[in-house]
């Protein structure tokens, strides 16, 4: 049974951060195995508390949307992620670093943040708006690079606009037109534009300053840079992104609904460039950028995709374990709101609450197999037993012999006894990992590995387990 949501301790933290950080309105979603299971808000939107159904803009949150439409035009064989972004639009031919041995700025490039182009978010968050003539000006006067195309990670926004000109060269229509035809629509992400809200249901921005809200600029309309950050959305909406999205993993045979398919899906939530190690609510752990998603290696969480965005008069944040066991979606209408922050403490949360979901890597028959097979060979030695060559063969690659003799492993198995499997994970398709009892209570983790040809084999494998003395060490035995 899955554990329940504690709603309670959710709704004080949402309200307590909400005040502490001057959020005059918040709107924030759980989604669990693909279902937007809890929702819930903060403060007023126009004399109403705020709903799934709220409109916010998720200004940098957008650059997801501009990067699976990219991809979807590449699996059309429109275009290449290679390719220069000269060669679909020429005005951009000139586009690269200013030395001599720069390669010039491909599409990956953009997509994942190696054009070298400065990070730019103060002045690009004021010109969503520029018009194709301004932004041909800024191109034919020069753009600042900060590092050397296709080096290293450098965050622009500038870059995306430069991917939406591509991609308007290269197909003779916008960007936003196609995010919407062909994601946006057969998703049924009806309440998801590019331009303001036509109705009332819209979160208004507000800056807190001199200890109070006061309004925002009105937002800027969509423009040449609005493919890195010119979306507005809801939390249910946002739901279903973020949970088809996570939907990819893992890879499986089962029939694939598209609208872009799920290997590319997974490509966007693949690390493409190291960023760096960053610190998050007072946690350090690595992060890289894929396409227009962020992952990020958490000690307690593990892979985590997210992003966030912020605007002027707005913040956001999505993020997702792949596979969609838990997603977590904030949304917030004051100025470059945390929602990150807020965004990983409720994640952290709902981990103390025992919240989880369906493994994202289900256990491939021939892991669960295995698992079996080495336990059994492991019980008959902790026996005192003698398998035959023949059926350690049917369970061990060439390899293990010659590692570590099977008397001698053998030896090591009296040691712990006979081991109770009390589960099995996959680590991976070829990896699993197995937890065990042992006839005196202790708990034990075997580790294995398979070796890279079939009929599948055990090539290694690892029991730790706490050792019987006092001293609490633990013993590993190890092939």
């Amino acid at each position: 049974m899955e554990k329940p949501i504690d709603r309670t301790a959710v709704d004080r933290l949402i309200a307590d951060f909400a005040t502490d950080r001057h959020c005059p309105s918040l709107a924030w979603g759980i989604v669990r195995d693909g279902t937007l299971v809890e929702h819930g808000s903060f403060g007023r939107v126009n004399g109403a508390a705020p709903t799934d159904r709220t409109v916010y803009r998720i200004a940098s949150m957008t650059k997801s949307f501009s990067a699976a439409i990219t991809l979807l035009l590449r699996d059309d064989g429109v275009l290449s992620l290679e390719d220069p972004i000269g060669r679909h639009a020429p005005e951009l031919v000139d586009v690269r670093s200013p030395t001599g041995d720069a390669p010039p700025v491909t599409i990956r490039d953009l997509l994942c943040m190696s054009s070298g182009l400065v990070s730019d978010d103060p002045w690009a968050d004021r010109h969503l708006d520029l018009t194709d003539a301004e932004f041909d000006r800024v191109v034919r006067d020069g753009l600042v690079f900060a590092q050397p195309t296709g080096a290293c990670h450098e965050y622009s926004n500038f870059g995306f606009a430069l991917l939406g000109r591509v991609i308007h060269r290269a197909t003779g229509t916008r960007l936003r037109h196609h995010v919407t035809e062909r994601l946006l629509e057969p998703l049924g992400m009806t309440r998801t534009t590019w331009d303001r809200p036509d109705h009332d249901e819209w979160a208004r921005p507000m800056r807190w300053l001199d200890d109070r809200f006061v309004a925002e600029l009105p937002p800027l309309h969509d423009g040449m840079i609005a493919p890195m950050g010119g979306i507005w959305t809801t939390v249910a909406d946002l739901a279903t992104w973020s949970s088809w999205l996570a939907s990819a993993f893992p890879a499986r045979d089962e029939p694939d609904a598209g609208p872009l398919r799920r290997s590319s899906r997974r490509e966007m939530q693949t690390p493409q460039r190291y960023v760096g190690r960053r610190t998050l609510r007072g946690v350090r752990f690595p992060s890289s950028y894929g396409y227009g998603l962020r992952i990020l290696d958490e000690p307690d969480h593990g892979t985590v995709v997210s992003h966030s965005g912020g605007l002027p008069g707005y913040g956001s944040n999505m993020r997702w374990t792949p596979g969609g066991a838990i997603g977590i979606v904030t949304l917030s209408n004051v100025t470059y709101a945390p929602m990150t922050e807020l965004g990983a403490r409720l994640h952290d949360l709902l981990r103390e609450q025992g919240v989880t979901g369906h493994d994202a890597h289900p256990v491939p028959r021939r892991i669960a197999h295995l698992a079996a097979d080495l336990l059994g060979v492991l019980d008959r030695w902790a026996n005192g037993e003698r398998p035959s060559e023949e059926e350690l063969d049917q369970v061990f690659a060439d390899n293990v012999a010659l590692d570590a003799d099977h008397e001698r492993r053998a030896a090591r198995a009296a040691q712990h006894g006979p081991l109770a499997m009390t589960s099995l994970a996959a680590t991976s398709d070829a990896a699993g990992r197995i937890a065990a009892t042992t006839s005196d209570g202790r708990t034990a983790t075997i580790q294995f590995s398979l070796a890279p040809h079939l009929p599948p084999r055990v090539q290694d494998y690892e029991v730790e387990l706490p050792a019987p003395s006092r001293t609490g060490a633990d013993a590993t035995d190890r092939s």
